[in-house]
């Protein structure tokens, strides 16, 4: 895959930086953004958003047992109900013209979330399904490693 442009040396791409720092500094904890943010990675395949938020999340103490399974977070007692909420959520807005974001979704938040916290959740899924959608336009390359690349 060749790289269509490097969107930081071009303008415009500020509002998108803002929003990212501003979202980052929610008050939901740290691995739920991170597992917000590689499952909605998953779903739209953007490569260079989950090894960014794969080495992210590891760096913060996730394990890779839980990066593994998080494609099949349903079937695996792993996650905690507030991360299965946020997760089912995640994925209701991030295909939201197959789901139209579904009442089951949004009230499984309730015992989980506060309203404010539902705003930083969606904020946050928002943010990363806009970041997707830039990385995969613009075909951004993740880093490779040396030996592979000469492969």
């Amino acid at each position: 895959m060749k790289a269509r442009l490097n969107l930081f040396n071009h303008g415009g791409i500020e509002p998108m930086i803002k929003m990212s720092e501003s979202v980052e500094k929610s008050g939901l904890e740290h691995s739920l953004k991170e597992l917000i943010k590689m499952r909605a990675s998953q779903i739209n395949g953007c490569a260079f958003c989950l090894d960014m938020h794969s080495k992210d999340a590891r760096a913060n103490g996730e394990t890779e047992q839980r990066l593994y399974l998080l494609n099949a977070w349903r079937e695996s007692p792993l996650y905690s109900d507030r991360e299965r909420a946020a997760l089912a959520w995640t994925e209701a807005l991030t295909l939201v013209s197959e789901t139209h974001a579904p009442d089951a979704d949004y009230e499984a938040l309730k015992p989980h979330f506060t309203d404010d916290e539902i705003v930083q959740l969606t904020m946050m899924i928002v943010t990363i399904n806009s970041w997707n959608r830039i990385s995969i336009g613009f075909r951004t390359v993740h880093p490779v490693a040396k030996d592979r690349a000469a492969a």
